[in-house]
């Protein structure tokens, strides 16, 4: 791991769940044990950043049992500080991962209602202390969509960090079951929480939701019509970013980016990715590496290839975080397959 950054830690608020999937690639109708690995989008996207030398740490809740500490002790594990995870009466969410193989697409089960997150009285919190004096603050739209007191608590992080001056980036990450399951309005909330941000993760369907507003084409014209009307409903919004896949079956996708300022634009050619081990995460990979390069105040190219490069990698090694490194984005385009010694 690389030296640490000085110029401040990037905070992400989120649920950690943990991860529970068959070994190799079974079904669970097969397996007489299941393997854990412990997630969540905005965890995941810490865990990458710590892995690309940033300070990092994590606003959540968690249970006291065993099962919540080994959690904790993973996410301190991956570099990110653990000194805002609140303990609170409840569970941990889980879900359930078959890895797909060849035309058996990869499938997962929620099991997540009732978590110490979901249910935690977000009053007792001090957001402020946990943002203040942070160079960035991370939400992603999985935290509005598991009910009230989540949704509420995530402006509530995003409006204080606009009042302290701390930069905000949303990942869209929608979940229509999660906000079926409540009388929400996600429409409200998103664009909201939209309204907050500086940086979004998130294409053409995403700004459709909050906007209302349909759009025409085909890949990049289409992305780019969305993201100028994104521009003009939110004044806040310096950059989008987003990745476009093509699924050709379980082991083979083709995947690009793009990344769209109010001066500039890139869009990067579409890469295949082979041989897929574990997609879960890999937007998450993609979000770490698009944050990694705009707080290095980049230009749109570098900031889309690296995104690009760190989604392609986390496509090659299990669970939902992602570890590479600066050496391990320039050794990929730089096309070194071989064995690195």
């Amino acid at each position: 791991m690389k030296g640490r950054s000085s110029q401040g830690r990037i905070v992400a608020l989120g649920e950690v769940l943990l991860r529970l999937s068959p070994p190799g690639r079974k079904l669970i109708r097969q397996s007489s044990s299941l393997d854990i690995e412990v997630g969540g989008a905005e965890a995941n996207v810490l865990a990458a950043l710590s892995a690309l030398g940033h300070e990092t740490a994590l606003v959540s809740c968690l249970p006291d049992n065993p099962l919540g500490s080994m959690a904790k002790a993973t996410i301190a594990s991956n570099g990110i500080d653990t000194r805002h995870i609140a303990v609170s009466d409840g569970r941990v969410g889980l879900y359930f991962f078959e890895n797909g193989q060849g035309w058996r697409p990869s499938r997962i089960i929620y099991d997540r209602e009732g978590s110490s997150f979901a249910n935690a009285d977000f009053t007792q919190w001090n957001l402020s202390d946990a943002i203040d004096g942070a160079r960035l603050l991370h939400l992603s739209g999985i935290t509005p969509a598991l009910g009230e007191g989540p949704s509420k608590l995530a402006l509530a992080a995003a409006r204080i960090a606009n009042e302290l001056g701390v930069p905000v980036s949303f990942d869209g990450n929608f979940r229509a079951q999660l906000w079926a399951a409540w009388d929400s309005k996600p429409q409200q909330i998103l664009a909201e929480l939209i309204g907050c941000s500086d940086v979004l993760i998130g294409n053409h369907m995403d700004i459709t939701l909050v906007t209302g507003r349909e759009f025409s084409g085909d890949g990049e014209q289409r992305r780019k019509a969305a993201a100028d009307a994104a521009f003009e409903s939110f004044p806040r919004l310096k950059l989008i970013a987003s990745t476009a896949r093509h699924v050709f079956d379980s082991d083979r996708h083709g995947l690009s980016a793009r990344v769209d300022t109010r001066n500039d634009e890139a869009q990067t050619e579409e890469i295949i990715v082979d041989g897929i081990i574990d997609r879960i995460g890999t937007g998450d990979a993609f979000a770490a590496g698009v944050l990694h390069r705009w707080l290095e105040g980049a230009g749109c190219e570098s900031i889309a290839r690296t995104g690009l490069a760190l989604a392609a990698l986390k496509h090659s090694i299990t669970g939902d975080a992602c570890f590479f490194e600066e050496e391990d984005i320039a050794a990929f385009w730089q096309g070194n397959r071989d064995v690195r010694r």
